[in-house]
């Protein structure tokens, strides 16, 4: 189940630049928080749906949730918000344990996530919380 502040009667608390949803980390829970990236930048921003700033903003958005939902193991929150150099993207969920990029591999099968987010992105921050952590990146507009 899905909570999202666009297009519900929570949207008192979604700003022109900024809006928030919440997962419960079930199996639709990435598809729907690319969705919810895909609504903020093409129908509140005006994002041509074909643009590299969306590409990238939702393969971001898909590559946190999915680790979110696979290392977590229960709800997760994301916010966007668009600031004057590109999209932030915060993935809030409630594991301690902090995201560790390995080196390069090809040969490896899987685990590619954060090396993805790292490629695409102009800032990436990790912020422990008191119930689990919130991973910031800020993707640049082409």
């Amino acid at each position: 189940m899905t909570s999202s502040v666009i297009g519900t009667s929570h949207d008192a608390w979604a700003g022109e630049a900024w809006a928030g949803a919440v997962y419960d980390g079930g199996p639709g829970s990435i598809a729907e928080a690319r969705g919810f990236a895909t609504e903020f930048l093409v129908d509140r921003h005006g994002f041509d749906p074909a643009s590299e700033t969306v590409g990238a903003v939702r393969l971001v958005v898909s590559e946190l949730v999915t680790n979110a939902c696979k290392y977590a193991h229960g709800p997760c929150a994301v916010d966007i918000e668009r600031i004057p150099s590109g999209v932030e993207v915060t993935v809030w969920d409630s594991s301690t344990a902090l995201p560790l990029a390995r080196a390069a591999d090809p040969g490896r099968v899987g685990q590619h996530g954060l090396e993805i987010v790292l490629a695409l992105c102009e800032g990436f921050t990790v912020e422990r919380e008191p119930v689990g952590k919130r991973v910031t990146v800020r993707v640049s507009c082409a």
